[in-house]
């Protein structure tokens, strides 16, 4: 009996020690995860860059009377060479959609020739020493990647030579021309400020009333209206005033 009462004593002490004991341990930590907010690239801002590629030109010389009349076709010639220059811009994104202005300016060596086809033993020869653009653009980014379209004006400073036995025996250099020009390009972010682009340009040049002097004279030998479009494949290095990065709520 005295052993039954002192365990019932036992089992009520352990009962009345346990809240205390558990009151005495330490509050249990809780830590909050913290909310991840993402992050995305914004275009907005100035840039400027260079550029490098590859360009071509089809040349068509069509002869004429002084007044631009139409006489006959002298043949057609393909031009290619290299292109450099350089790019300033600004940009401004709304969403995923991104506007911007841009000016470019290329030094270019396209050259090409083809025989007459009106002056047995003359060949016309065509280069192209330089082209601008001034366009508009309109894209739509992903984060660091861009799409964009572009479009505007375009000016050329065209160089038309006639040689004979090799040697240039008439010539209508200085020859600048207006037209238009469309383009596209898709540009990626590799680091902070920086991105590359590829682009394609098509320039539309005007047709344009061409008249060429003597080398030995300096006298009119001939009036040709020339006419063709340029083609631009360019890579672009840019770089952008401005924070990389905003945070996205």
């Amino acid at each position: 009996m005295k052993r039954f009462w002192l365990g019932a004593i036992g089992l009520v002490a352990l009962g009345l020690a346990a809240p205390a004991v558990a009151a005495d341990l330490p509050a249990q930590a809780y830590t909050k995860t913290p909310v991840m907010i993402p992050v995305v690239y914004d275009w907005t801002g100035w840039y400027s860059g260079i550029n490098g590629g590859w360009g071509t030109e089809n040349r068509c010389f069509d002869s004429t009377t002084a007044a631009g009349a139409f006489i006959a076709s002298d043949g057609c010639h393909g031009t290619s060479g290299g292109v450099a220059g350089g790019q300033i811009g600004y940009r401004w994104q709304t969403g995923g959609w991104v506007f911007g202005l841009e000016a470019q300016g290329d030094w270019a060596g396209l050259t090409g020739s083809s025989a007459s086809l009106l002056t047995p033993g003359t060949t016309d020869r065509s280069r192209m020493d330089a082209f601008g653009l001034f366009t508009g653009q309109v894209g739509y980014a992903w984060n660091t990647a861009l799409l964009y379209a572009k479009g505007g004006a375009a000016v050329v400073a065209d160089r038309n030579d006639m040689l004979t036995a090799g040697v240039v025996s008439a010539t209508a250099s200085g020859d600048n021309r207006w037209g238009g020009t469309i383009g596209a390009g898709l540009e990626f972010s590799f680091a902070p400020n920086w991105s590359a682009a590829v682009e394609y340009d098509h320039l539309f040049i005007a047709n344009g009333l061409t008249s060429f002097t003597s080398t030995a004279t300096g006298t009119l030998v001939g009036s040709d209206r020339i006419h063709g479009d340029a083609d631009m494949v360019t890579a672009r290095i840019n770089y952008r005033w401005g924070g990389p990065v905003i945070s996205k709520y």
